[in-house]
């Protein structure tokens, strides 16, 4: 019997994506699955129930999350809504099981084969499936449109009958997908911008986007690409240069983050006291505390004349592209556990076994005979 394969809508507040399209759907499909939508799923992203029937899609039934072998996710099920799951079935989406320890329980309970596609590693072949740089990239694009908007100046330079206006001066911290997207961004809209991020290698990538590098003389390069936590004078040094450099910056976007733990705080309070009043600070990084100190997630609040906004889930924003972006890294990851319509677990492939939460144990070596 083929899998069966159901495309969950999404419960959480304001989240539009869908981690199906009706291309993804044709895909798995043709890979022998058999695929159910629940009503509704894809309308935030512009996709009618109609067009999944069209792709070859089931609409899912009142039984459906308990029969289906393969569930896939944007976020994740609420604990209840796992509990109404299949014993045994298999997850895919970003789910951070650990994160809740409810939401860990309920998976555990239930025998759920889970694939947290953000433990994903981060590798040449693994590119086609990282939900991660997918979405951070529409996060940074969102990001410098909200500055945009929250600015009381033009981005560009213009020339106009009542005299020159000068471009704005725009800061990116951090450059990872989200902050070179959003100097990207920027620098389409006209503004002169800078980046700034404890990496030295990204100098050649904000460079190359039109971008200066701001060199704070302070570096932190980590294993993997990421950054390594600043020692305490390092951190002092880098923020005392930092306050200096904000004095003549209008917006600054924060896109800084590192893997597992809380949003590095690099604007402090003070920083923030010695911008000019009508600056604009936009925290991509709001979801896991802010880049900012004073940052409330969620909310869009002025200290001294110094706009500060927290966005969440900022992906969501540009739901239609990015859910075509996630649907596809979905279908690549899972086109790694179908097999001749069947789902099957390879955990000699590190994308299946590092991914997989809880990480399978290595097997046994066996004696010579």
């Amino acid at each position: 019997m083929s899998v069966q394969v159901l495309v969950l809508k999404e419960s959480a507040a304001g989240e539009k994506r869908v981690a199906a399209t009706p291309e993804t759907v044709k895909k798995l499909a043709a890979a022998g699955a058999q695929v159910a939508v629940e009503s509704g799923a894809g309308l935030g992203a512009g996709i009618t129930d109609q067009a999944y029937l069209d792709a070859g899609a089931q609409l899912a039934g009142p039984d459906s999350r308990g029969v289906a072998d393969l569930v896939l996710c944007v976020q994740p099920p609420a604990p209840a809504a796992i509990g109404g799951l299949k014993a045994g079935a298999t997850l895919v989406g970003v789910l951070h099981p650990q994160a809740d320890q409810a939401r860990a329980a309920a998976l555990q309970a239930r025998g759920i084969r889970a694939f947290p596609l953000e433990r994903l590693p981060r590798t040449t072949r693994a590119q086609a499936m990282d939900v991660l740089s997918s979405q951070a990239g529409m996060a940074g694009y969102k990001a410098v449109l909200i500055a945009a908007q929250l600015a009381p100046r033009f981005f560009p330079m213009l020339t106009t009958a009542a005299g020159t206006i000068r471009p704005s001066k725009v800061l990116i911290v951090g450059a990872g997908v989200a902050g070179l997207q959003a100097i990207a961004t920027a620098r389409r809209l006209g503004a002169q911008v800078e980046g700034f991020d404890v990496r030295p290698e990204t100098r050649e990538q904000i460079e190359s986007l039109g971008g200066k590098f701001l060199d704070l003389g302070v570096s932190a390069a980590g294993e993997g690409g990421y950054a390594r936590q600043l020692t305490d004078d390092e951190r002092a040094e880098q923020q005392r240069r930092l306050a200096d450099h904000l004095r003549g910056i209008d917006v600054v976007v924060c896109t800084a983050a590192v893997p597992g733990r809380p949003a590095p705080k690099i604007v402090t309070a003070s920083m923030v006291a010695g911008m000019k009043p009508g600056s604009v600070i936009v925290d991509l990084a709001a979801e896991t505390g802010g880049n900012c100190e004073l940052t409330r997630p969620g909310e869009t609040v002025e200290e001294g004349g110094v706009v500060i906004d927290g966005p969440l889930n900022l992906a969501s924003m540009g739901a239609v592209h990015a859910s075509e972006m996630y649907a596809r890294n979905v279908y690549n990851f899972v086109a790694l556990l179908l097999k001749d319509g069947v789902l099957s677990f390879d955990w000699n492939d590190e994308l299946v076994a590092k991914t997989a939460w809880p990480e399978p144990a290595p097997e046994p070596a066996t004696a010579a005979g």
